[in-house]
């Protein structure tokens, strides 16, 4: 599965997930669903299990690089 945002591989942790309310799947990476809350508050269920410091880790460095 991919970001509907920049098309990159979502992990199974961004890959699950879903909207707070509306119980949707966000289909974003970490990176640009932080994008999106800078703008606007968007509540989300996340799947804490599959969590690892790995997906944040990646988004970071791809935004150095950008210089963001």
């Amino acid at each position: 599965m991919r970001c509907i945002a920049c098309n990159k591989n979502l992990s199974d942790f961004e890959a699950t997930r879903r909207h707070a309310i509306t119980n949707e799947f966000l289909d974003t990476c970490t990176g640009c669903l932080g994008e999106i809350q800078r703008m606007t508050p968007l509540p989300t269920k996340d799947r804490k299990d599959l969590e690892n410091n790995e997906d944040y880790e990646k988004d970071s460095d791809e935004y150095e690089q950008l210089g963001l």
